[in-house]
């Protein structure tokens, strides 16, 4: 086994590459065809740690016969849970308020400062309804007031178990309190939050999103939090991580997380374990539990 490590540079993995039967990589490694082609034809198997596979480059590993591997479904609870989190803590401030009072600014109870939003009865809107979009949907349910959500395809289950309205984009961004962003990573789906979508939210909604950093024009969300033409946000993903732009540093009632979505002991060690049970799959000739391509 050739291990790169968390600091590995573009450099460092194709000179590991030469000769692997499996590539494991995480959602920060871009796996394109040069990589392939510097893995060489005994490469077998891209095994993504992750459930988003916007890193691989699916049609280049479907040229060269490499199957490719995600972990969905064990990292469910745990993203939909911080996706929770970061909803609570946008609509109460909290990173604000924790930066006040280590700061040594609180000077006592005032009935009128960091004034938040209750959740109880807010329209929310969870843009994608895939594992990780239905179960925070299950999670806010008894909060909401109203549930909507934005799919390529309705999801009658959704609809029938929890009440759930599906609209299109621009309607949700309009009715909705609290937007969630669940929707998977790609051109297609790249800046699906930008200065156009932010005008059509109210100016007391909050955005959330725990899927992808290509999802949200970060520029576009500063300025909107900036000249309050939304109330808060709660992100734990970024465009160029581990880059955060100094506009959402910045910006007022944004709470940042660093891509811990996945980051519980259960979770993590479950996607380790279908990592491996994935290229262990392919390696012996058997179809591997979670393949993508």
């Amino acid at each position: 086994m050739r291990e790169g490590g968390l600091d590995a540079t573009r450099e460092r993995l194709l000179e590991l590459a030469p000769g692997v039967r499996a590539i494991v990589a995480d959602p920060t490694v871009p796996v394109d065809g040069e990589l392939l082609d510097a893995a060489g034809e005994e490469l077998a198997v891209v095994a993504n740690f992750a459930v988003g596979y916007d890193n691989v480059d699916l049609e280049a590993c479907r040229e060269r016969g490499v199957i490719v591997t995600n972990t969905p479904g064990v990292l469910t609870n745990a993203t939909a849970e911080l996706a929770l989190a970061l909803t609570t803590a946008a609509a109460r401030r909290l990173g604000e308020t924790e930066r006040a009072l280590r700061a040594g600014e609180w000077r006592g109870w005032d009935p009128g400062a960091w004034l938040g939003t209750e959740l109880s009865g807010a329209t929310f809107a969870v843009i994608g309804m895939g594992r990780i979009g239905r179960r925070y949907a299950e999670l806010v349910r008894p909060l909401a007031g109203r549930l909507v959500y934005v799919a390529r395809s309705p999801k009658p289950e959704a609809e029938r178990d929890l009440g759930a309205e599906r609209l299109d984009l621009a309607e949700a961004l309009a009715a909705a309190d609290v937007v969630s962003l669940h929707a998977p990573g790609g051109p297609e789906t790249r800046h699906l939050i930008g200065a156009v979508e932010l005008e059509r939210m109210k100016p007391t909604a909050i955005l959330v999103n725990t899927a992808r950093g290509s999802l949200v024009d970060s520029d576009a969300l500063a300025d909107a939090l900036a000249a309050g033409r939304i109330a808060a946000a709660g992100l734990d993903v970024y465009e160029n991580e581990p880059e955060v732009p100094a506009s959402l540093l910045a910006a007022p009632n944004c709470v940042l997380a660093p891509h811990v979505g996945s980051a519980t002991t259960k979770a993590r060690n479950a996607m380790a374990v279908s990592v491996a049970e994935n290229v262990l799959a392919v390696l012996t000739g058997t179809e591997p539990p979670n393949r993508v391509a």
